[in-house]
């Protein structure tokens, strides 16, 4: 039986029932998978026939001249494996033009010269398929019995790979995001970096929840790289395939590489839980961080596993994370699972974007801190995109599988030395802090962003709450009062650079109505409202209001 485990029409011709049939067009179809046999002598066949059908025929449709080749057409779309027709019963001979049209779509063709009982053809191929589906199952039952002993004993992806290997009979390739590949056997290095290339630029990034995506590569004229993700938490951190002949059978490869998919997600993930098991030191590293306790940076970096460099610097990142559980129905063991899965996640997005972390969870807040080695001059830059992607992922990530989950992140300013860990962290407050209050913040995550809201949140509230109340207390006391939306329709009005028209859009309001509330600002701040000084100063007001009220200032 072929490795590849299907039935074939070359298969079906090497029966002993065929040795008086003749392929008489379509030897380019030989490798046509055959799934199913029967007798088909209407001439409506679409209705009746599945892909991988092969037809049996005495050629009562061959007597008219007329539908001959539209009959021909209807099995070749409804991709039949292929098409026997007996002489002797109802025609003598296939005209030239179906031999040709068999010929141009490589449909194979098989005539048998005189009657035959076409019983012991269905039942020979019958037989034959049901005893084949059943060795299909029992390899599959073997090998996901095997594959689970091994993923069980280690987290080895190398014996899997020779595993895969030893059922699939093909060459078989690992590719990972977080750790080498492999390639058993070998590959030519041109064939190996293409892959790779492929890989990175294809199928790393995928944004993935279905874990059964198939991908194809085409290597070369003869090798297809069949491909199946390794999907964890939406994520694709690594990918096996095999290569393949472009037209081979591939039914029972998708099942072997779907298997060896599943049990590497489940290595991928054992793993990662364990490095969870492994962060006593780096907590202890990040408390001291924290508290100022380490003033040497060398010390700080050594402890945190980085090389110490001769030339050149890092950037260090620091940051929170806040996990908001929305639901007050969460119990204790769901949002530590919740927890739990969110460092998993964390983890391994930096280590898939090759980024050095020390992560720790306290109560409901992960400190993050990361390290990424100046390479050139877009290395700072390519640190905050990391950052960005990363954050992304796992807000998607909480959104579609955690219930009423909130998650909101802030990064201090990115610094060349580990030991300010502490002021990052206090920037990354911050961020969260504005991020919660003010609406348009609401998806700023990096200090660097925050435009004047750093100068904001760097004054005491002691100033700020009177400098609010100098320049907007008439308005605010007014709207308790009568509820007119005085201070929104400012803010509005402001944004607008005094368009009545888009501010009266951006409010969803009749312009009149905007009149109105324009006079009764002018009525109680003054005519000179717009005048720069004085709009500098509301402007500021009205960000600082937005920022310190426990209800935040919204845009509508």
């Amino acid at each position: 039986m072929r490795n590849d485990r299907v039935f074939t029409i070359k298969d079906m011709l090497d029966r002993p029932v065929f040795d008086r049939a003749r392929l008489a067009a379509g030897k380019e179809g030989l490798s046509r998978q055959v799934g199913w046999v029967h007798v088909l002598e209407i001439t409506n066949v679409s209705p009746f026939v599945s892909p991988h059908d092969l037809i049996l025929s005495t050629g009562l449709w061959l007597q008219s001249a007329e539908g001959r080749e539209e009959y021909l057409l209807q099995l070749i779309g409804s991709e039949a494996a292929g098409l026997c027709v007996e002489f002797g019963t109802s025609i003598y001979s296939i005209p030239e033009q179906l031999i040709e049209l068999a010929d141009r779509h490589h449909f194979p063709l098989i005539v048998f010269e005189q009657p035959v009982r076409f019983v012991e053809i269905t039942q020979d191929i019958h037989s034959l398929l049901i005893n084949h589906q059943h060795q299909l199952l029992k390899s599959l039952e073997s090998y996901s019995r095997k594959l689970q002993q091994l993923t069980i004993q280690s987290t080895d992806m190398s014996a899997v790979m020779n595993l895969l290997h030893d059922y699939a009979a093909k060459s078989v390739v690992y590719i990972s995001s977080m750790e080498p590949g492999s390639f058993v056997p070998d590959l030519p290095p041109e064939s190996e970096q293409a892959i790779y290339t492929w890989y990175e630029q294809e199928v790393e990034h995928l944004d993935l929840n279905d874990s059964d995506t198939e991908l194809w590569f085409h290597l070369d004229e003869d090798n297809v790289l069949l491909c199946h993700p390794v999907v964890c938490f939406g994520q694709v951190f690594s990918a096996v395939g095999m290569l393949v002949h472009p037209t081979a059978p591939v039914e029972y490869l998708k099942l072997l590489l779907d298997y060896t998919a599943k049990a590497a997600a489940t290595l991928t993930l054992r793993s990662q839980f364990l490095e969870e098991k492994m962060v006593r030191n780096q907590n202890e590293l990040i408390q001291d961080l924290m508290n100022g306790n380490i003033h040497q940076e060398e010390q700080a970096q050594t402890r945190m596993g980085l090389r110490l460099l001769a030339k050149g610097q890092y950037w260090f990142a620091g940051g929170v994370m806040e996990i908001e559980h929305q639901w007050k129905g969460t119990g204790r063991e769901r949002m530590e699972a919740n927890h739990q899965d969110i460092l998993v996640l964390l983890r391994s997005l930096l280590k898939k974007n090759n980024l050095t972390s020390l992560i720790m969870l306290k109560n409901n807040q992960v400190y993050l801190s990361c390290a990424k080695e100046e390479i050139n001059l877009s290395t700072r830059d390519q640190l905050l995109r990391a950052l960005e992607g990363i954050v992304g992922d796992i807000t998607r990530f909480a959104s579609r599988n955690l219930k009423q989950v909130a998650i909101r992140v802030g990064f201090g300013k990115l610094r060349s030395r580990l030991t300010e860990m502490h002021d990052s962290l206090q920037e990354a407050y911050q961020v969260i802090e504005v991020s919660r209050t003010v609406d348009q913040m609401e998806h700023i995550h990096f200090y660097e962003r925050m435009g004047i809201y750093q100068m904001l949140k760097a004054l005491p509230q002691s100033f700020l709450q009177p400098f609010v109340n100098d320049h907007l207390g008439v308005l605010i006391e007014h709207d308790r009062a009568y509820h007119l939306r005085l201070v929104v329709t400012l803010d509005a009005y402001l944004r607008s650079f005094g368009s009545k028209r888009d501010a009266a859009a951006r409010l969803f309001i009749h312009r009149q109505t905007l009149y109105n509330r324009l006079e009764k600002l002018e009525e109680l701040l003054g005519s000179d409202f717009m005048d720069q000084g004085r709009r500098i100063c509301l402007e500021m007001a009205l960000l600082a209001h937005a920022m310190i009220e426990d209800e935040p200032l919204r845009r509508r």
